[in-house]
């Protein structure tokens, strides 16, 4: 790496610079720019807008994942017994975004209705293996607080109420069944994204660059120093902390920065596509997102689902996602992404991950060969009345499943993975589902293990605390505590059981 100019003016100093405008760095700088107003922080993002890339409405599942109905995040262990503790997880880290928007709401800061609409979620399976499966997990998760407002049926008629598209044309003696919580959400995170930075906008210490790139980054003693792009000028910027949330190129800033826990990781792109359908008497009926079960085998992004979303003030029906192969990174980057990131401490974890995923392999390369009709008898399986002709195909936002060293090999993970640095400079967020959802939670624990912590680390977790649950002491009574925030996010965010 070439020595970088040294910076020559105030404005080249900044005490965190957060890459990339999406979901998570905004996050991030709406937590420190509310716990932490002096503190000074540049965003730089390489598109003209934020929230265009993974953040982008059409390029996330827009589900506001809770684990109210995504069966993949329940799975069976080896005895056969359903593992709920990601699921808990899940749904605490969604109530905890819940929480913090419904503060900034009530203070005045963000309008929700720019971003969040409540709507049921509804878990459905076909077959008595998957109705014995529904019913166990449904057993399970509703004795616990977070679930206890789910509701199982196997009546047909039942189930046509709560969404009608998926029994219309259905034979009516075919064995269903269908849990639903009907405090669901549909979320645009783009739209949040929006709502946060123009929030940290109005603080004089938070500056945003677009069309700004990162090009390198290198430690220098105790601050970095980042050479940045903007149309083809060149400069130079120091840091004490540095946040990279560039979505699936992440992976090769964080490569460049040369921390060693950079080298554990590589990545694995993967593209998806929507079917949509904008046809009014069909989106008027639907009023839930369903989710299916992946077939046997399939991996966890594989998992089918029948989705309303309110995009750009519109409604919609969104079904998929329908996965594919690329070499990109990003939609905006370049079919030279995945090869770039190949390094010596990866190659053979990447390799091995090839070789022990070829279940994967596959099934991309069958999905990519999918045409449209053979996309529509997949939506069939949910909605058996589906027409080609009220169906149109869209590509949706890339993804890029984190590869990691362990002990016993390449791993391919599907989820979301948080890098840090051991002196707490440095942060990078890897991987896909269920991130924007618990943003907020990731973005807590990104802060708290950064150097931005370290002078005041009790006082700080208190004002975050205090951001997130004002006036809601904890209860020794766990049940009541979760009792407590459901009623108060309810209450402020309009939702009326």
């Amino acid at each position: 790496m070439t020595s970088f100019e040294n910076p020559t003016n105030e404005n080249s100093y900044f005490d965190a610079v957060l890459v990339g405008a999406g979901i998570m760095s905004s996050t991030l700088a709406l937590l420190i720019s509310e716990v932490l107003p002096d503190i000074k922080i540049l965003i730089i993002e390489k598109l003209n807008s934020p929230g265009s890339e993974s953040t982008g409405a059409f390029n996330n599942a827009g589900t506001g994942h809770a684990a109210n109905c995504e069966l993949n995040y329940t799975p069976l262990d080896e005895k056969g017994n359903i593992k709920i503790d990601k699921a808990l997880s899940i749904n605490r880290s969604f109530e905890r975004s819940m929480s913090l928007w419904a503060s900034l709401y009530e203070a005045g800061k963000i309008d929700i209705k720019k971003f969040l609409k409540f709507i049921p979620h509804i878990s459905f399976v076909s077959g008595q293996d998957n109705i014995s499966f529904l019913k166990k997990r449904f057993q399970k998760m509703t004795s616990n607080p977070e679930f206890i407002d789910m509701e199982f049926s196997t009546s047909f008629d039942e189930i046509s109420s709560w969404a009608p598209l998926i029994t219309k044309d259905r034979n009516p003696f075919t064995k269903i069944a269908a849990t639903r919580i009907v405090r669901g959400t549909d979320i645009n995170f783009e739209a949040l994204t929006k709502e946060y930075l123009s929030l940290v906008s109005f603080n004089k210490n938070v500056e945003i660059r677009y069309k700004t790139e990162l090009v390198d980054l290198k430690k220098i003693e105790k601050k970095w120093e980042l050479e940045i792009s903007s149309e083809g000028r060149k400069t130079s910027i120091k840091t004490d902390y540095v946040f990279l949330g560039a979505g699936g190129k992440t992976i090769n800033y964080l490569q460049k920065s040369k921390i060693p826990e950079a080298k554990n990781y590589g990545g694995f792109p993967v593209s998806g596509k929507w079917l949509i359908c904008e046809k009014k008497d069909l989106t008027e009926k639907h009023n839930s997102k369903v989710y299916g079960k992946a077939d046997i085998g399939s991996p966890p992004m594989s998992v089918p689902h029948l989705d309303t979303r309110w995009i750009d003030n519109k409604k919609l029906l969104l079904y998929g996602p329908f996965a594919g192969f690329t070499t990109k990174f990003l939609k905006e980057g370049s079919y030279f992404d995945l090869f770039s990131s190949i390094k010596k401490n990866n190659i053979f974890s990447m390799l091995e991950v090839g070789f022990k995923n070829n279940d994967l392999i596959n099934y991309l390369i069958s999905q990519s060969l999918k045409n449209h009709n053979s996309r529509v008898e997949n939506l069939k399986n949910i909605m058996p009345s589906a027409n080609p002709s009220d169906w149109y195909l869209k590509n949706a936002g890339q993804r890029v499943q984190i590869i990691k060293k362990t002990e016993n090999g390449g791993s391919l993970k599907f989820g979301t993975e948080i890098v840090n640095s051991s002196d707490g400079s440095l942060s990078a967020l890897l991987g896909a589902s269920p991130g924007a959802s618990t943003a907020v939670s990731i973005m807590v624990e990104v802060l708290e293990k950064s150097v931005l912590f370290l002078n005041d680390k009790n006082n700080l977790q208190k004002k975050i605390n205090d951001l997130i649950y004002p006036e809601l002491s904890a209860s020794e009574n766990y049940s009541t505590f979760i009792k407590d925030i459901k009623k108060r996010n309810n209450s402020i965010l309009g939702f009326h059981p």
